[in-house]
């Protein structure tokens, strides 16, 4: 069922092919193949049809041997011995240090290939952990620490900034959401690499409209279009090493949305300011309504106070596991003996409505999650078995919906989903909505509590 091999488009194979020649230029066919099936176990592909692929799009000028074939074929033809022109900058030159536009084709890590990826928005902490930025011993703690998460995050995130700049050049009303969703997400792949567990999508991408607030992307089948007077949550993560970047974004077309818009952003903005080392998260909770609260959203005609979704919040990373145990709730009244510590990755999120500000549980669900601590259970149901090892093998602990499994060639599968989910192996995440007729906004951001500094991961020059 799940486990059938599948044939890559050839759209999918010229960009997985593009992706290994310029991190290397002069590998040939045979050690191309190895890669792609190494990074794609879910991929029927031959040799053969690799070659013709490489042939027709240009690809094999680059191989060993390849220039001075060339060089032969230009003398003959009265070339002087000449290489020929190798079109777009492939072959042996050097590779890319700019990202291309409108459409950005260069993979991220070809861009920084000693690992410099962009820092975060740098913030100070406040009040009694100010003495951590000019700390002789802190800056020498954080030299002595491993660079390899710094460089896995940033890495991340420089793929998600790109990856947005991207959907706003295109998106617009009357868009089916799958096409949306699924143009983002092969962005993604394309730009960090689809390889699990190494790097990929960390969770499928959030699209929620209007009284919609979290967790609802387009299943199969799925026709709803993006219209003008729609308020959509774009919410979609990308990962490293299991390194997540969780980073969402509220989409309108009518302005009339701004000041709700706005009034998110703040508080979403004062939540990262608040946040520090040995912080309640009460008191970032606190901080976060009170700013929320204090705006107002005029909707043909009648005015609404911005009310925080109580019952969606903020949360801290862990590797390979979207929610960590610690929850920010956008309201004032949580535990006062839970505090941020040093090292904790934190995603900063908050949820903003004209309605009654909680959200239940409502709609077809499409996304799920393998459950991070879930005791073995022995599966009677055989496509419940085989269904659990495609999870495993492309998924593992991170979240996923039904599209990705259609994409891996999965058929049948809804009976051996829901025995996963029955047996507690695999947990439903359904569609969290506020009372119909509301419009809801979000915005989210990934900090990195650093023993100097706190470092705001996803920030862009957008938000």
């Amino acid at each position: 069922m799940a486990d059938v091999k599948v044939q890559p488009s050839e759209e999918e194979l010229v960009a997985a092919v593009k992706a290994i020649k310029l991190a290397n230029p002069e590998i040939g066919i045979k050690k191309v193949l190895t890669e792609i099936k190494e990074a794609n176990a879910s991929w029927e592909l031959s040799e053969k049809r690799l070659k013709k692929v490489m042939q027709d799009h240009e690809l094999t000028n680059a191989e060993p041997g390849a220039a001075a074939a060339d060089g032969a074929e230009g003398a003959a033809a009265g070339g002087a011995g000449k290489k020929k022109k190798k079109k777009g900058g492939g072959g042996g030159g050097a590779a890319p240090t700019e990202q291309t536009w409108p459409e950005p084709t260069v993979p991220v890590k070809v861009l920084y290939p000693n690992n410099n990826f962009p820092e975060g928005e740098i913030q100070e902490y406040n009040e009694l952990n100010a003495w951590r930025s000019t700390s002789a011993e802190k800056k020498e703690q954080e030299k002595m620490a491993t660079l390899d998460q710094l460089h896995e995050v940033r890495h991340a995130a420089e793929v998600h900034r790109t990856a947005r700049k991207y959907l706003y050049s295109w998106v617009k009303p009357g868009m089916l959401m799958t096409e949306i969703c699924e143009r983002l997400e092969n962005k993604v792949r394309d730009l960090i690499g689809d390889d699990y567990p190494r790097s990929g999508i960390a969770f499928p991408t959030g699209c929620s409209i209007n009284h919609v607030a979290a967790h609802y992307t387009p299943n199969s089948g799925d026709k709803t279009v993006l219209q003008y007077d729609d308020v959509c949550k774009i919410d979609f993560g990308t990962h490293i090493n299991g390194r997540i970047i969780d980073c969402a974004f509220t989409l309108t077309f009518n302005p009339k949305f701004d000041n709700l818009k706005a009034a998110v952003k703040d508080a979403t903005n004062t939540g990262v300011k608040e946040s520090g080392i040995d912080v309640r998260l009460s008191d970032v909770s606190a901080a976060i309504q009170e700013v929320m609260e204090s705006y107002e959203v005029e909707l043909d005609g009648k005015t609404y106070q911005v009310k925080p979704i109580r019952n969606l919040c903020g949360h801290s990373i862990g590797p390979y596991q979207i929610h960590y145990g610690k929850s920010i709730p956008s309201v004032k009244g949580g535990p006062t003996n839970i505090f941020m510590e040093e090292g904790d990755m934190f995603a900063i999120e908050t949820f903003g409505s004209t309605g009654k500000g909680y959200g239940h549980e409502d709609m077809e669900c499409s996304h799920y999650m393998k459950t991070y601590d879930a005791r073995h259970v022995p599966l009677r149901l055989p496509k419940a078995k085989e269904l659990l090892g495609v999870i495993d093998r492309h998924f593992g602990t991170l979240a996923f919906c039904r599209r990705y499994l259609d994409r891996l060639g999965c058929k049948q599968y809804l009976l051996a989903l829901r025995n996963l989910c029955d047996n507690g192996l695999v947990e439903p995440c359904p569609p969290l909505c506020d009372i119909k007729g509301s419009y809801t906004a979000q915005y989210e951001h990934t900090i990195l509590l650093r023993p100097t500094c706190k470092e705001v991961l996803s920030r862009g020059d957008d938000y």
